[in-house]
């Protein structure tokens, strides 16, 4: 069944200080998806050094987020069909690992505020600005 991917962005705002995107952001959260390992990373790293959270904090919402949502694993797969895509549709290597994931998870939207909105990929992946005044 097809679904929602996250990228890290969009997952970000879940924890802003913007009432209105942390409010959309929420509420795809609690729609449920998947995210990748990846992004699990980049929201650790996010969180320790541009948001100051502390280890404790950082571990609690992740932990959150992996109750939430589903996890992609990285794989050999996955990298290598990262490096296809980001050659095909000229993504950076780090979108189109994300872009990877979301189609190896099988999903059909790809919720991202910094990719190419509104584009598909592989003829079955949606990258959707959920932040974007057509929403």
């Amino acid at each position: 069944m097809p679904g929602s991917f996250f990228d890290t962005n969009v997952l970000i705002y879940a924890a802003s200080a913007d009432p209105v995107k942390a409010d959309l952001a929420e509420r795809l959260i609690a729609e449920g998806g998947t995210i990748s390992v990846q992004v699990l990373n980049e929201l650790a790293n996010v969180a320790r050094r541009k948001m100051a959270m502390s280890s404790d904090d950082t571990r609690a919402w992740l932990t959150t987020l992996r109750a939430l949502l589903s996890v992609q694993p990285l794989t050999v797969d996955i990298h290598e069909d990262g490096l296809r895509l980001a050659q095909r549709y000229g993504f950076s290597f780090h979108d189109a690992t994300i872009v990877a994931a979301a189609l190896h998870a099988d999903c059909d939207v790809l919720w991202s505020q910094d990719m190419h909105n509104g584009m598909i990929v592989e003829d079955q992946l949606r990258i959707t600005d959920p932040f974007s005044a057509a929403r």
